[in-house]
């Protein structure tokens, strides 16, 4: 029993890591504890010698210290404020304590020296923009590893990591979003079997557990309801109907801690599942498709209204005009091609959406034809006969490959857009319309009327016929038609 009970006394622990943090906007050296739910960076001071066995251990072991620290970074609301330097958890405090000292007295360059020994995470790159417009599931790091993903619950859906990664399901997976698609899942509960498609996605839960959600397909969804204490008026429910997105932030109530959250709320256009998404986390880009955003037209889009953007380029060199909106599903800005949402960014000034349609109608009526279509500029014939409403045959277009071609061009008074095509428009007008010999030949066998040269001929004329074709014929038309008087 003594035998036993000194065992225990002297039972020496695993070494293990912890981590060391250096804000980098206060140079203050702290020992990491942990991430709190919103993503915070819970530290301690290394003079609390009393919190040190609250602190972060990790296996030193190399693979998994690169997994931890991976996805430890990727929770993190603000990882790029944040210098980390892995430390033996036994000289955590004195090193964090030399490591202050250091950066009191280090020049910048001095400072510089110490990203030699910073952790970096790997699948990860602080420095990545992601403010631009494509910002989708390609520009998001990975926020889980394959790893993670319960495979036996997987395969109970009737799915594998092959199937996932065919239908190009895996990637958004593991960066922390929704499927991009619905995917056929089947559920055996013996008895019965059920199929259905649905969105997956990957949540932590509050042990760390990684479980897969999964998201119906809804008839509609139910907006009479309140939604994390939120009640829609009919403009959210209209906003939502039709394009997509509320157009406002609104207070939301976390169900669990009661917090009030300012957030947007989109509808998930796939399943009719709502969505919100936290204002604070919203990012605007700087440029849209070469459209530089002011402030104004920045705050708009952070208020969740719909903004109306013209002159855009594309990504074939064309110009193109658009609505762009936050999507709380998708988490960043995305065109809405849908005319009727132009006016949504003046919703709360109803004289200013009168102004913009009366703007927009006479702007059409006075629009001047362009003298330049596609980088080509029209000389002084082309565009006058172009101005007047005639098609012209224009070459020396080049199309995105450098390759040249032509084709015809009718600017359409309506619209005041440019009508393209490969063929001339007129001569398929007219290549549309019937023949002379079609003509007489629907005379003759349809409507019961003849010419000169057939009108005694007995059978039914051959296509585009307006001859006798044979001797036959030739003696019928020769004859006189008999009268066909009535006898008395």
């Amino acid at each position: 029993m003594e035998d036993t009970d000194q065992n225990k006394t002297t039972e020496i622990k695993p070494t293990a890591d912890t981590l060391l943090v250096l804000n980098t906007y206060n140079n203050k050296i702290e020992m990491v504890k942990g991430i709190d739910k919103e993503g915070n960076l819970q530290k301690v001071p290394p003079e609390n010698k009393k919190d040190n066995d609250q602190l972060i251990r990790v296996d030193k072991h190399g693979d998994l210290f690169s997994n931890f620290f991976s996805n430890f970074y990727r929770q993190l609301k603000n990882p790029t404020h944040f210098n980390f330097f892995k430390v033996s958890e036994y000289d955590a405090v004195d090193t964090a304590k030399d490591l202050q000292q250091y950066v009191d007295q280090a020049s910048p360059e001095e400072k510089e020296k110490l990203k030699e020994y910073e952790i970096i995470p790997k699948n990860t790159n602080p420095l990545k923009n992601q403010n631009t417009m494509e910002n989708n599931t390609d520009n998001q790091e990975y926020r889980f590893q394959p790893e993670q993903i319960d495979w036996k619950t997987m395969e109970k859906l009737g799915l594998s990591q092959e199937k996932l990664e065919k239908m190009n399901a895996l990637d958004p997976l593991l960066r922390g979003y929704k499927t991009n698609t619905l995917i056929p899942i089947t559920i055996n509960l013996g008895a019965a079997v059920s199929k259905m498609d649905v969105r997956l996605s990957l949540q932590e839960g509050d042990t760390g557990d990684i479980g897969i959600k999964l998201h119906g397909i809804r008839r509609e969804p139910n907006l009479n309801l309140k939604f994390l204490g939120h009640e829609f008026t009919e403009e959210d429910k209209k906003n939502l109907m039709e394009s997509g997105n509320m157009g406002r932030v609104v207070d939301l109530v976390n169900p669990k801690t009661d917090e009030i959250i300012p957030s947007v709320i989109s509808r998930d256009r796939l399943t009719n599942e709502l969505v919100a998404y936290r204002a604070e986390y919203m990012k605007i880009p700087d440029e849209i498709k070469g459209i530089k955003l002011d402030e104004h037209q920045k705050q708009t889009l952070l208020e969740g209204k719909a903004l109306y953007l013209e002159g855009m380029t594309s990504t074939k060199g064309t110009s193109f005009d658009a609505t762009v909106q936050f999507n709380a599903d998708k988490r960043y800005v995305e065109f809405i091609f849908d005319n009727n949402q132009k006016q949504q960014q003046s919703q709360s000034n109803p004289q200013h959406q009168n102004q913009n349609q009366n703007q927009n109608q006479n702007k059409i009526k006075n629009s001047e034809p362009p003298r330049i279509f596609r980088d080509k500029e029209l000389d002084d014939k082309q565009y006058e006969k172009f101005k007047a409403g005639e098609t012209v045959y224009v070459s020396g277009f080049v199309d995105s490959k450098g390759k040249e071609y032509q084709g015809y061009i009718t600017f359409n008074k309506e619209t005041s857009k440019t009508d393209f095509s490969f063929t001339n428009p007129n001569k398929l007008r007219e290549k549309a319309q019937p023949s002379e010999s079609h003509k007489t030949q629907t005379a003759v066998n349809t409507d019961g009327k003849s010419n000169e040269a057939t009108k005694n001929i007995k059978e039914p004329l051959q296509s585009k016929q307006q001859q006798p074709a044979n001797k036959q014929q030739q003696e019928q038309q020769k004859k006189p038609a008999r009268s066909r008087g009535r006898k008395m």
